[in-house]
């Protein structure tokens, strides 16, 4: 299973948001993250649609967590933007071929689909335990304590 750029470019907006002290454009975060604008306003309008951030309109207007960090986890957000459905479909492969089973013999899963729904549902769970504040904390870590107030200040900053 491979996740969109989507996950990755939001992800990165919850956490550039904790550092903003008011709402921030969508060009903004676009800019920050390197991304086109239109690329990116269509995963904000997915996380705003599942309500973890919502817009807000006017001049001094843009993005904005509607909960706290600690309260929106990583899966929150993977969700928002692939979706909440499984990583494995079952697709039956047992019914077909030259040595196909009747549906009447596969009224259970088989051991493949039993072990792939075993994995989602762990993956899931490991994603939900990661907020992002722990992401926010983890970032702090990786390139110093400054880099999300040097990250603030690049977003209160005047537009060119």
């Amino acid at each position: 299973m491979r996740l969109s750029g989507g996950v990755e470019s939001a992800l990165h907006c919850c956490v550039a948001l904790t550092a903003a002290d008011g709402p921030v454009p969508a060009a903004r975060l676009a800019e920050l993250h390197g991304v086109s604008a239109t690329y990116l306003a269509k995963h904000l309008q997915a996380l705003s649609r599942a309500g973890l951030m919502h817009s807000v309109q006017g001049k001094a207007g843009g993005y904005v967590l509607t909960r706290s960090p600690e309260e929106i986890t990583v899966l929150d957000v993977v969700e928002a933007i692939e979706g909440p459905r499984s990583t494995f479909v079952c697709t039956e492969i047992r019914q077909r071929g030259p040595l196909a089973m009747s549906p009447d013999d596969c009224t259970v899963s088989c051991v493949i689909a039993r072990t792939m729904t075993a994995a989602d549902r762990a993956w899931r769970a490991a994603l939900r335990e990661v907020s992002i504040a722990d992401l926010r904390s983890a970032v702090g870590e990786d390139h110093g304590v400054d880099v999300l107030a040097r990250i603030g200040d690049w977003l209160r900053s005047p537009l060119p």
